[in-house]
């Protein structure tokens, strides 16, 4: 590591309890739009620590009503421990159960394409609200390395952002604006079930439901490019898609390198289907999730990310139980 470097990560450890107090706050923002802005402004000044003398200045960066909004954080009582619930705006459409959401349709029509996006513009937000939880619930109680820090500050950054692309194209199409319309919190009640265990929130929610995104998208992007809606096709294809596959690959990561820590496994072993870090992974996926993954996968993708078959093949059979009565 160069001596510029060292400064920089030392500059980024000093400051995670900052890091910590600034997820907190964002999760207890109501408002989805501010909540992305203050994600953007937390990005700048983390990537800011240890490249200059001082830090960026919040009032000089990020729009003008989200300057402030993390002055007095240390005061802040609310901000003091773990937030177990993100404060959300209410939506027009309500929040239903994932299992009672209207079917989006097949792109066809206006209303599917609006339906579309504004489903996945509510996905973005809610990743951009865990890749936050992982870093104010785990972060200091795991004591994570810098560079995990690094990793999901990118993380919800990234999902900040496409949130913001997704709202601003359904308000490009002019049907309907963003919250207007039904949503699930489908991801929030999986990271509820995973709140105990960072190494389980980082195979549910990055290597299970991130990866089963980078399955249906191309079918997404196709569904827009065919109906004649090539900006969406292509904000999908070109920048929504592409990163999601880091986001994998963050999950992947950071889930070996735990069992590695603190799970007795072996760093520089072989990936094999009976290797301890792939069984302990897919123990997880049958505890935490329900069902079996469903193919077809999306295999070029998942490579890109770092999955091999022998972590998600096997759990598309659901495991053989013995009734023992």
């Amino acid at each position: 590591m160069s001596d510029v470097e060292d400064v920089r990560v030392g500059a980024r450890a000093k400051s995670v309890h900052a890091l910590v107090m600034r997820a907190r706050a964002i999760m207890l923002e109501p408002s989805c739009a501010r909540k992305a802005k203050m994600t953007a402004m937390t990005k700048r000044w983390w990537s800011s620590l240890g490249t200059r003398e001082t830090a960026i200045d919040d009032d000089s960066m990020g729009d003008a009503d989200v300057r402030g909004a993390f002055r007095g954080l240390e005061s802040r009582a609310e901000c003091a421990s773990v937030v177990e619930e993100p404060a959300r705006d209410a939506f027009a459409g309500g929040v239903v159960d994932p299992s009672k959401t209207r079917r989006l349709g097949n792109g066809g029509t206006d209303a599917s394409r609006t339906a579309i996006l504004h489903s996945l513009a509510s996905i973005e937000s809610w990743a951009m609200i865990l890749a936050w939880d992982c870093i104010q619930r785990f972060g200091e109680q795991r004591a994570m390395p810098v560079g995990f820090y690094d990793d999901f500050v990118d993380l919800a950054s990234d999902e900040g952002r496409h949130f913001e692309l997704l709202a601003k194209r359904l308000e490009e199409r002019g049907l309907e604006r963003y919250g207007e319309l039904e949503a699930h919190d489908g991801l929030w009640r999986t990271a509820r079930e995973t709140a105990h265990s960072l190494e389980a929130r980082l195979v549910v929610e990055h290597c299970v439901h991130e990866a089963r995104g980078l399955d249906v998208l191309p079918t997404t992007i196709m569904k827009f490019r065919r109906n004649g809606d090539e900006p969406s096709a292509t904000l999908l294809e070109n920048v929504v898609y592409p990163e999601e596959i880091t986001h994998c690959a963050s999950g992947l990561r950071w889930f070996k390198y735990l069992h590695a820590r603190d799970g007795g496994g072996d760093a520089t072993e072989e990936y094999s289907e009976s290797s301890s870090a792939v069984s302990a992974f897919h123990e997880i996926v049958r505890s935490h999730f329900r069902g079996a993954l469903k193919p077809p996968f999306n295999d070029e993708a998942r490579a890109k990310a770092g999955f091999t078959p022998v972590w998600y093949e096997p759990l598309a059979v659901k495991p053989f139980v013995v009734d023992k009565a």
